[in-house]
């Protein structure tokens, strides 16, 4: 199996710390060399503590199994013959508490709408792919969250 890396990197400078009122962005870098910047989301730490312009970890989750879920379905749309033109995903996530009281991501709704050059799939054939593209999902199978596909062509 493949090894994955990413650096996250937040230095404090001349910010007071102890006050809890430091800023939480960051940098993440990843091994391509792109960097992105990150900070936690505004409704778990309030401005101007957090950055709104930011990848916050929760976005980036969603972001993570939605691109994994979208790398899938084209692999098998192309085995199946379908021609992809577009496919765009407005994914959400739901937090909610475990059994200790604890939050996490619950519920995870991929929304993928899809256009295609040529013959166009039926939506029994459009579900079966984002299935069978679900059923691959390294990322999917890493968390215990629901996900729900919901796919449209448009």
């Amino acid at each position: 199996m493949g090894k994955y890396e990413a650096k996250v990197a937040w230095s404090r400078g001349d910010q007071p710390f102890l006050d809890k009122r430091y800023s939480r962005a960051h940098s993440w870098t990843f091994d391509g060399g792109t960097v992105v910047p990150g900070s936690s989301a505004p409704a778990s730490v309030p401005l101007p503590m957090s950055d709104p312009s930011a990848v916050d970890p929760e976005e980036a989750m969603i972001a993570s199994l939605s691109s994994c879920h979208m790398l899938w379905f084209l692999a098998f749309a192309a085995n199946a013959g379908l021609v992809v033109d577009t496919y765009v995903d407005e994914a959400f996530g739901k937090m909610g508490k475990n059994d200790q009281g604890r939050g996490y991501i619950a519920e995870v709704t991929l929304n993928p709408c899809t256009s295609f050059t040529g013959r166009v799939p039926t939506q029994d054939e459009l579900d079966a792919l984002h299935h069978q593209a679900h059923d691959h999902c390294e990322m999917a199978h890493s968390v215990r969250a629901t996900i729900t596909t919901i796919a449209t062509i448009g």
